[in-house]
Order: structure tokens, then C-alpha cells, then sequence
């Protein structure tokens, strides 16, 4: 695919400014919310931009636990139309094991905020990619109780006209500028999303460069109100995985052509503190990313009940993620979680 052709050329430019990291402790613990909630929600979506006035405006989509009422805008966005690098989808092989596994969630755009706060997601996309090419994934994380931030970065986008890979390095800054904005419109009282985001509760997550721009935004001193993060056939950049201390899980098919599995690993070693690496065996860029294939539904169990145990506290989940990420054959889970 157009997508992993470009990738490639990321590992060469990214991985000779990689270096050692160093962590500190964790800051002080964020304010408790309700447990992690057990049925899933419908999903609502909409969108906005961050500084659109600005020389790096940031357009982002946002999924988030919707309520049963009705919608103010009733258009319906399918979460299982897009397609995730990686290849096409394909009928599913295995059971689902969490919320929308198989067939995903109902979308519409407009719809009400669920009742309540939910821990954000910040969701970086890779190369040449946008985030509804992802929603497979972001969909299913936002009906398990997070909301799910993704912004479209200005110069490796689908449709970036001045698309430069060096870009990367700007866009753990990027990152931080939504989260900011975030937390902002967290206060403001004519926003529909104001008092439903959990600010102090924030996971960054994102695929290929995605990943890369996530190890990316766990520099030393980062605030602690990020407390974790999802790396999906990434690795690291120079200056990651400092502290404060965050959980990190990363996710790499073991005959990834584009970033090797050897680069993720060295990015899983270089982490300080709690982490775990989920490896699915003969998968490449992308396939486990796409539900109906081997391994989709292990991986989405394993990053919803990895986000619930980091931004719940639920240690129920935390324990259930050797048997999430279990299927004989096709994924083997390396750890350094706690017990």
C-alpha cells in the first residue's frame, strides 16, 4: 500500500536521532472518576480545529461516549466502512472478545455526550493517513468509555500539499497543543463536551509515525496528567520515554516490512517503568488493525482493558490482559505490568 511505502522511509530519518532516556516518578495521582463502565455506549463524532488561525492549524475528529437521546445532527457515520493501513477487511476468524469487536458500534455525528467524565485518548495517525482511515479502532475505544481525540497533522497527511516526513518531529508538540485546547474546552459551558473530559486522565496512542509521535510526547518532565501510552508499529524518538513514570504497551506484527519489529523492541526496551509488548506472528504493518482479521479482536481487548486499568484504575483489567492477549499461535505478550 501507498501508506507502507512511505512509512518505510520514516525508520531511516527517525531512528538515528533516537538515544537513552531517563524517568522520573509519577506526580501526584489524578482525581478518582466512577469505574470504568462495563456496556457499551453508541458513539458520537464531530469535529473542530485547534489554532485555525494559526501557522499549524490542527483539524481534529473526535469520538466520544454518546447517551441514547436523540441526535442533534441525524447523520450517520458507519464505523466499519474505513480501512486501516494495512489492507482490506476481510470475514471474521475469530470471536469478538470486547465491546464491537466484530461488527462496531453505532456512530452519528452530533449526538449527545453520555452522561458523566471520561479519560481522553489522544490518536495519532501515520504517513499519508487521516484519522477516519482508523475508526475501526478509535470507534470501539470511545463505546468502551473514553473519548478519542485524533487530529489531522499538517504536513503528513493524505492530503498534506507540502507532505514532508521530517515533519514528525513537531508533532508530539502538536499533541500537547490539543491537549491543551482540550482542557480549556473542558471549561467552557457552551460546549457540548464541557464537564464530560476527564483532564487529568489522558492516554496518547497512534499507529506508525503515529507511534512514533506518541513515544514522542513522554519527554522528561512531561506533565503527568499523561499516564500512559499505545504504540502501534512504532518505536521511539530521540528524548522519549522520560519521565514522569506512564505505562506504555506496544503492539508490532512480527514480519512488519515498514518499521521492524526489532525497532518497536528496542523502543519496549528503552522504556523506564511498566510496559508490555504484544508481537502477532507473520503480521505486518497494519492487519491486526482490521477487524474480521487473526488477531484484531486480542488486540482491541488488550488496549481497552490496557487504557481502563491506566485511566480507570481498574485493576480488574489489568489482571485479565495476559488472557485478552492470548491466541495460541498468533500472539505472544512480553510484560513488565505489574501483578
Amino acid at each position: 500500500m501507498r501508506v507502507q511505502r512511505l512509512v518505510a522511509a520514516l525508520v531511516t530519518a527517525l531512528l538515528a536521532g533516537c538515544g537513552p532516556a531517563t524517568a522520573t516518578t509519577r506526580g501526584a495521582a489524578a482525581p478518582a472518576i466512577p469505574a470504568a463502565p462495563e456496556p457499551a455506549y453508541p458513539v458520537g463524532v464531530r469535529q473542530f480545529v485547534v489554532d485555525a488561525g494559526g501557522p499549524r492549524p490542527l483539524p481534529v475528529t473526535v469520538w466520544y461516549p454518546a447517551s441514547t437521546g436523540p441526535p442533534s445532527t441525524p447523520t450517520v457515520l458507519p464505523s466499519t466502512s474505513t480501512i486501516p493501513p494495512g489492507g482490506p477487511p476481510s470475514t471474521p476468524t475469530a470471536a469478538p472478545s470486547a465491546p464491537g469487536a466484530e461488527t462496531g458500534p453505532s456512530v452519528r455525528a452530533g449526538a449527545p455526550v453520555a452522561a458523566g467524565r471520561f479519560p481522553v485518548v489522544i490518536y495519532s495517525h501515520g504517513l499519508r493517513s487521516l484519522p477516519e482511515l482508523h475508526a475501526p479502532l478509535t470507534t470501539r475505544w470511545a463505546a468502551a468509555g473514553f473519548v478519542v481525540a485524533a487530529p489531522i497533522f499538517p504536513r503528513t497527511n493524505l492530503r498534506a500539499r507540502d507532505f514532508t516526513r521530517a515533519d514528525v518531529r513537531n508533532q508530539p508538540a502538536d499533541g500537547w497543543r490539543l491537549i491543551r485546547h482540550l482542557v480549556r474546552l473542558d471549561t467552557r459551558r457552551d460546549d457540548p463536551l464541557a464537564g464530560h473530559l476527564a483532564v487529568n486522565r489522558i492516554a496518547a496512542a497512534g499507529h506508525s509515525a503515529g507511534g512514533f509521535t506518541t513515544a514522542g510526547m513522554f519527554t522528561s518532565g512531561h506533565p503527568a496528567r499523561l499516564r500512559s501510552g499505545i504504540v502501534l508499529a512504532g518505536g521511539g524518538l530521540a528524548g522519549s520515554f522520560a519521565g514522569p513514570v506512564a505505562p506504555l504497551l506496544f503492539v508490532h506484527g512480527a514480519a512488519d516490512p515498514i518499521v521492524p519489529e526489532s525497532v518497536g523492541r528496542a523502543a519496549y526496551a528503552r522504556a523506564v517503568g511498566p510496559a508490555a509488548f504484544l508481537s502477532l506472528r507473520g503480521q505486518g504493518h497494519g492487519e491486526y488493525l482490521i477487524p474480521g482479521n487473526p488477531g484484531f479482536p486480542q488486540v482491541l481487548a488488550t488496549t481497552i482493558d490496557f487504557l481502563r486499568w491506566t485511566l480507570y484504575d481498574d485493576r480488574a483489567a489489568l489482571r485479565r490482559l495476559p488472557t485478552d492477549a492470548r491466541l495460541p499461535g498468533v500472539t505472544t505478550l512480553t510484560s513488565r505490568l505489574p501483578r
